[in-house]
C-alpha cells in the first residue's frame, strides 16, 4: 500500500522524477483550465443561462459570500486566490472516485506547495492594504515583545495548513485500501462517500482558514452599513 503518490514512478532519468503527484497535479490543472475556458465562452446576460453557467454561478456567488462573511471588505479582489485553492483542492479530492486517480492532495509536497502560496499571499495582500510599514509594524502589536512570538505563529500556521489536509486525505486513503482488502464490496462504497465528504470538508477549512489569514493581515472589515440621517 502506498503511503503517498509520490512512491508511484512513471518515469525517471537519473535523479528526475515524473512521479503520480506530479502527473495528476498537471492532469488536474490542465481539466480545470479546460473546463474553465469551455464554460466561460458563451456567457449569457440574459435571462437563459445554461446548467454549466448557472452552476458556476452559484459556485462563484458562495465563494464571493464566505469571503465576505470572513471579514474581508472586497470579497471579488481576493476570489481569484481563494477561488482557485478551494476549486483544486475540492477538485483534487472529488477525482478520488475516478479508478487509478490518486489525489496530489495526499501528497505532503503538494500540501506544502498550497500552504507556501498562502504564507506568499498574506503578506502581499497586507502590504498592498497597509502599506508595507503598516504591515511590519503588526508583527509589533501589542508590544515589540510580541515580535518573535508573531513569527513563528506566522511559519507554525503555514506548517498547520499543509499537515492537517496531507494528513487527513492520506489517513482518507490508508482506510479505503484497508477496507477494500477485507471487505471488498460494502463497506468500500461508504467510505468513498464519507471520503468525499471529508474532501469538500477540508477544501472549505483550507480556503476559509486562508481567507481568515489574509482578513488578519490587511485589518480590512466589511463596512458598516450606512445610517440614516435623522432630522
Amino acid at each position: 500500500m502506498r503511503l503517498s503518490p509520490d512512491d508511484m514512478i512513471f518515469w525517471q532519468h537519473g535523479f528526475v522524477k515524473l512521479n503520480a503527484t506530479i502527473a495528476f497535479t498537471w492532469v488536474l490543472m490542465f481539466a480545470l483550465t479546460v473546463g474553465s475556458v469551455l464554460i466561460t465562452r458563451k456567457l449569457s446576460t440574459d435571462l437563459t443561462h445554461t446548467r454549466w453557467q448557472n452552476l458556476l454561478e452559484i459556485i462563484v456567488t458562495g465563494i464571493v459570500q464566505q469571503i465576505e462573511d470572513v471579514g474581508l471588505g472586497d470579497p471579488k479582489k481576493y476570489l481569484g486566490f481563494l477561488g482557485t485553492l478551494f476549486l483544486f483542492v475540492a477538485s483534487a479530492n472529488i477525482c478520488t472516485i475516478i479508478p487509478g486517480f490518486e489525489p496530489p492532495t495526499s501528497s505532503l509536497s503538494t500540501t506544502a506547495a498550497l500552504a507556501l502560496c498562502v504564507f506568499v499571499a498574506v503578506p502581499l495582500f497586507g502590504i498592498e492594504n497597509q502599506g508595507l510599514g503598516g504591515y511590519l509594524k503588526s508583527y509589533a502589536e501589542p508590544t515589540v515583545i510580541m515580535l518573535p512570538f508573531n513569527i513563528i505563529s506566522e511559519i507554525s500556521r503555514t506548517l498547520a495548513l499543509a499537515v492537517r489536509l496531507f494528513g487527513n486525505m492520506m489517513s482518507g486513503a490508508m482506510i479505503i485500501g484497508i477496507l477494500l482488502t477485507i471487505t471488498p464490496f460494502i463497506f468500500p462504497i461508504i467510505m468513498t462517500a464519507l471520503g468525499l465528504l471529508t474532501g469538500m470538508v477540508q477544501a472549505y477549512i483550507f480556503s476559509v482558514l486562508a481567507a481568515v489569514y489574509i482578513a488578519a493581515a490587511t485589518r480590512s472589515r466589511k463596512p458598516a452599513p450606512a445610517q440614516s440621517a435623522t432630522a
